[in-house]
Order: structure tokens, then sequence, then C-alpha cells
């Protein structure tokens, strides 16, 4: 019988070759469903074989001593998180330090983003301990849910007040800056009245890409162990088509470059300031990342013990 798949991923631009039939896997037949928000519960999901999952609620589980997922250090989405701070457009501040003692918001508190984006103001002296913390959404159109995962400290991580949308509460002065992975409908329209808060925020995420070597993991790729039990192979055959489409859009992406008019240079610049590995996966590529990101789980109590790597992917570590 023809082995399926059934994978549950973002709608990530370079999944397009797969989506299309432009590149196929070899056998298995995967079937994609592009989701809106990542697959809840994989390993219970009687929907999904494989499914894009948050690398931080990977993570808190593995040190919970759950060993529910089998985990490829394979990365769908990074991002450097210095453009996921904003304020508004009359602000005083243009610097993390600046942010000691304000109020800050955020779209959730275990979230990966938001882990990274913490230990940006860590760097520059701002803890956890050294500002207020609001948690929620981002605007009235996103739904009220627990953000808090059970992390909040009375006085200083706490619910945005009557749940009011971070936005509005920013617009009001009432918020210094908020951290968010996507940007509000608007927020780069002219009079919008919001901004990154480093004006050149470009740069210091390259030298943040030089001062630690790597741009920033957010979600991964994840199947059902019974699966890979009954087939050792597929975790690498899937990990590798994902490759070959992300390698097809790239390579097109070059050429039908004209959808923004600056995207042809963006290209440029990446290979300019950044290495041809800056993207890689694997244990060996992502170790420091990986590492660096346990011990900021522990550093910001998300997690009771300190994790290595190797906690982490058991699996590929010793390979």
């Amino acid at each position: 019988m023809a082995l399926t798949i059934k994978l549950g991923v973002r709608d990530w631009d370079y999944i397009t070759p797969l989506a299309l039939g432009d590149i196929k896997p070899e056998g298995f037949t995967l079937e994609i469903d592009r989701v809106g928000t990542l697959v809840d519960d994989l390993a219970t999901s009687d929907i999904y074989d494989a499914a894009e999952i948050s690398f931080s609620r990977y993570a808190l589980g593995r040190a919970r001593g759950e060993n529910d997922l089998w985990v490829l250090p394979h990365f769908l989405m990074r991002g450097f998180r210095q453009r996921c701070i904003i304020t508004r457009h009359d602000s005083p501040l243009t610097s993390l330090s600046q942010l000691a003692g304000k109020r800050i918001g955020l779209t959730g508190w275990q979230d990966s983003g938001n882990t990274w984006t913490r230990a940006l103001l860590s760097l520059e002296g701002v803890g956890i301990d050294d500002a207020n913390w609001y948690v929620g959404r981002l605007t009235a159109a996103h739904p009220i849910v627990d953000r808090l995962g059970g992390f909040g400290r009375e006085g200083r991580i706490e619910i945005c007040p009557d749940e009011r949308p971070m936005m509005e509460l920013l617009q009001e002065g009432w918020l210094d800056a908020v951290f968010t992975p996507f940007m509000p409908n608007g927020f780069f329209e002219p009079g919008s009245g919001f901004r990154q808060l480093q004006p050149d925020f470009r740069q210091a995420e390259v030298d943040y890409f030089n001062r630690v070597g790597y741009v920033p993991g957010m979600h991964m790729l994840a199947l059902k162990p019974a699966l890979v039990e009954q087939h050792p192979w597929l975790p690498a055959a899937l990990s590798e088509v994902i490759e070959r489409s992300y390698q097809v859009w790239m390579d097109k992406r070059i050429k039908y470059a004209d959808t923004t008019p600056w995207l042809l240079d963006d290209l440029r610049r990446t290979v300019v300031d950044l290495p041809r590995s800056w993207n890689d996966n694997g244990y060996a590529a992502n170790e420091k990342m990986i590492d660096d990101f346990a011990n900021e789980l522990f550093v910001q109590k998300l997690t009771a013990r300190r994790l290595i790597a190797s906690d982490l992917f058991p699996h590929y570590a010793s390979k």
C-alpha cells in the first residue's frame, strides 16, 4: 500500500513548488494542508501525520519528560526579532536599553519568537524584572485566549487591562512597546502612527548575527513517532523534499524578482551580509542556536531545568 503523509504547514512561499507538484517526494505521497495557525497537538491529531510545530512548546514538553513527537532539526521558520519590536511613531525610544522600566506588550509569553526577543533585551541589560510585561491580543480582530500559559506573575507579567488590544494601548501611550511576529494591518501605511523601535533595525540584525552566528529558529518539522518506527527513512526523505522545494523557489525568486521593486536588492544584500549557510538545517549547523535557546528557556524560567541541544534532538546528536 502506498504511503501517504498529510502535512500541516504554514503558507510559506517556498512550499509552492511542492504544493503545485513541481517537486515530488520519492517513496511516499505528500498531501499539504496550508494552515493559518500551527497544529495544536500533532501527537494526538487524527488529521495530520507531520506538521510545523513551535520550538518553545516542543522544548517545554521535552523539559517535562514528554517524548511523543519525532522532531527534526529542520527549521521551517526563522527570523530576526529586532524588527518585531514596535512603538509609536512619536516615541522617544530608539534603543533596546531604553525599555528598562517600561510597559511592554507581548502576543504570548511562551512563544518562541518572544522568548528570542526577550533574549535581545537581556543582551542590552534589560532582564524580565527590569520591565513590566503585559500579554494580550494584538488587535480587536484577534481572539481572547490564554496567552500567559501559566507563567503570569502579579505585578510583573500580567494580562492586558480588560483584555484590551495592545495596539490600542500602544496608540494611547499606555504601552511603550509591543512585541509581535506579524505587523498589524496598515502598519506600513503613511500616517499609521507606528514604527519599528530601532530606526535601523536591519543593521541591528546584521550586528546580532555577527555576534551570535545564526538567525533564530522558531518553528520545526515534526512527525508522529509511530510512522518513523515503521519507516525509518521517512524523516530524512520529508526534510529533503522540502529542502528541494525551497531551493527551486529561491532560484525562481532571483528571476522573478519584480513582485516588489527592491526584492532583487534584498536578495543581493542577504548574500553580502550573511553566509550561504545561514538557513542550513541539520543538527550540526544549528547546535549553537538550539543550545542558546534552551539556555534562554531556563534563564527566563520557562523550564525548571537547563536543557542542552542533545536533550532536544537525541536522535541526531549522536550522529
